[in-house]
């Protein structure tokens, strides 16, 4: 009964949060446009899977997801696990703690590969691109960028260094990079930038962020906890431009030592 009662104050919730969305979409066609929702009846049952489906979601994401990954980080970076014992040195070396750097580097690896929004963006990009972009290519691409930067991410939690090094340098080589990457490129590596923060991907990033810096000793959860996310957008629009500007120079190369021969 509780959780059919949280699931049900969950919908209203949910509800009144997508109600502004229709209001507006139903104001614009009834009122400016002055034309009948085509597929009323679609539109809909679309409606009410949306909400049923956000409503879940975010029951799953309080019950499951958000628990399991700072039960995951906490387990990772207890004293017991990472130096078999309850007694933390003073000044732990960073690389003791390499199996977090495995784990988030897997995690975002992963749940980038399953993000809803980037597989939308790889589909309409392989159909813009009539084929040229191959669908698994640009999401592999995009989970490696990803992977990259939640282990520089905790890498950066573990040592306390600040948040905005490691931003000003990377938003630095995507400005250099922006200069010489190919211009038909430069919007979908951006827009692959945004898309890995959707529903998947930031709330295990998250609640990865907060285990791991309620357990590593000095480290506070409000300024150390968050930041984790900023990673997963930025690299990926490293990795994607990086990706291109590989394969054209390889390209380049093989016609160079073709007209060599």
């Amino acid at each position: 009964m509780d959780m059919l009662l949280e699931i049900a104050q969950t919908f209203v919730t949910t509800c009144r949060d997508v109600f502004p969305v229709l209001s507006l979409i139903v104001g614009f066609q009834y009122i400016i446009l002055r034309q009948p929702i085509p597929h009323l009846r679609q539109v809909i049952v679309g409606f009410g899977c949306v909400l049923m489906g956000l409503t879940l979601f975010l029951v799953g994401l309080d019950k499951a997801l958000f628990p399991l990954g700072k039960i995951m980080a906490k387990q990772l970076s207890a004293p017991e696990f990472v130096f078999g014992t309850k007694i933390v040195p003073q000044n732990p070396e960073w690389w003791a703690y390499g199996w977090i750097y495995l784990f988030a580097a897997l995690i975002g690896f992963a749940t980038t590969i399953a993000e809803p929004a980037l597989i939308a963006v790889a589909y309409k990009a392989n159909q813009v691109s009539g084929g040229t972009i191959n669908q698994w290519g640009l999401r592999l691409v995009v989970a490696l960028g990803v992977a990259v930067g939640i282990a520089l991410g905790t890498f950066r939690i573990i040592t306390g260094t600040p948040l905005f090094l490691y931003i000003a340098a990377g938003y630095l080589i995507v400005i250099v990079q922006t200069i010489f990457a190919p211009k038909a490129i430069i919007p979908l590596a951006y827009d692959s930038g945004g898309v890995t923060t959707s529903t998947v991907t930031v709330p295990i990033v998250a609640a990865l962020g907060l285990g791991l810096s309620a357990t590593i000793p000095g480290r506070n959860p409000a300024l150390d906890g968050f930041g984790l996310i900023a990673f997963a957008s930025l690299f990926p629009v490293i990795t994607v431009m990086a990706y291109v500007q590989i394969v054209q120079w390889w390209g380049r190369k093989h016609v160079k030592s073709r007209r060599e021969r």
